[in-house]
């Protein structure tokens, strides 16, 4: 009786802890959601800014020119004044005024509008790190939601004492950590290595303007455009590809048959599927490492190795599992170490979890091979 009621109160807990962080993750969303399309307008404002100063400094330039032949005209009429009419006189000191006055006038509004071009440069960094850090807190709050969903609903038939609970408590901190370290590792090498080169392209575009060079600095505004688009899809993939739907509904084949179409499509890459062997559901480990394992593999081939085909075989036996992935990409040395290499990292740790093996053969300008062989027990 009391071991049911301890169970109906721990229900009753978890239930409360689910509410409260499934309403935080909406709030986040929202948070989120807004930051986004709030860059998008300053994005486009500061184009539209940008394209102003341009013909700003177009207009003053010309007339400066004009201005600087009307003094002259003035200094040539003022010279010889016996010889011009009291009209003529009157009319190029006026057309002269004239022109240094809305020449002042177009420097001035070209100075208010580099210093809203400024404004709304420091405004977008701001926002891109407002949505990275929201981004990153909905990513944890996925991954507490999975743990309370699918591992703390099964605790009070697995815990017996009291030291089977301290047990099972000191495994799902485990696997917390270990998930956090996996998406700070995606963090690191998609969208905070964009962001800062987004931040480095906008100070070339900053000295490109001041040293009048607009064509190189029209051409950096695309890079940085480009680069913005392709750091949102990142922080997208990230939050929403943490654990696929398909896997739980489909199995593992044709998750990666239409994971590898959209993402061949979205990266313009040739990438080649095929499986062999029993084209079965595997337990749901097996699954969804060898899911992530395809993941890593082909975000590297494209990233890094800039490969144009990759190709992915994957082997279903009854007692072991085999993966080949190869791209004709840049390659690189094995044997060199490598800083900040987390994605082959994550993907030793992942196969060395399920037991498994994992090769790299790779040469610099002949691609990449990568071996993953699996005992397999269901």
């Amino acid at each position: 009786m009391v071991q049911k009621i301890s169970d109906t109160a721990l229900d009753h807990v978890i239930d409360e802890m689910i509410e409260v962080v499934e309403n935080s993750k909406d709030e986040i969303f929202n948070i989120s959601e807004e930051a986004r399309k709030e860059h998008e307008y300053l994005v486009k404002e500061l184009k539209e800014t940008k394209e102003k100063v341009i013909r700003h400094i177009e207009d003053g330039d010309q007339l400066e020119q004009m201005v600087r032949f009307s003094r002259q005209r003035l200094a040539e009429v003022s010279k010889y004044f016996d010889r011009y009419k009291e009209n003529e006189i009157r009319e190029v000191y006026e057309k002269t005024h004239a022109m240094q006055t809305k020449l002042a006038m177009i420097q001035q509004e070209e100075k208010v509008l580099r210093e809203k071009r400024d404004d709304l440069e420091r405004r977008l960094i701001t926002l891109s790190q407002t949505i990275e850090r929201a981004e990153g807190l909905a990513s944890k709050i996925i991954v507490i939601l999975t743990y309370l969903h699918d591992d703390f609903r099964q605790v009070n038939k697995m815990i017996e004492s009291a030291k089977e609970k301290q047990e099972f408590g000191l495994k799902i901190i485990e696997a917390q950590e270990e998930e956090r370290r996996r998406i700070s590792r995606e963090i690191h090498d998609g969208p905070a290595q964009m962001l800062a080169n987004i931040l480095l392209r906008s100070e070339l575009v900053d000295r490109s303007f001041r040293s009048n060079n607009v064509e190189q600095a029209l051409e950096e505004i695309k890079s940085v455009r480009k680069m913005v688009r392709s750091s949102l899809y990142e922080v997208r993939r990230i939050i929403y590809d943490l654990r696929p739907m398909a896997l739980d509904d489909l199995g593992l084949i044709p998750t990666i048959k239409k994971y590898v179409a959209n993402i061949a499509e979205y990266n313009k890459t040739e990438i080649e599927f095929s499986s062999i062997g029993e084209e079965k559901r595997l337990n749901q480990k097996y699954e969804i490492a060898f899911f992530r394992l395809v993941q890593e593999s082909l975000q590297n081939a494209i990233k890094h190795a800039e490969a144009s085909l990759i190709q992915v075989k994957l082997d279903i036996r009854k007692d072991n599992l085999t993966m080949v992935i190869k791209d004709n990409g840049k390659g690189f040395d094995p044997g060199m170490k490598r800083d900040k290499s987390f994605g082959l990292i994550g993907m030793r740790e992942r196969v060395e979890m399920i037991e498994g093996k994992l090769e790299i053969n790779s040469k610099k300008g002949k691609g990449t091979s990568i071996l993953i062989h699996v005992p397999y027990s269901p």
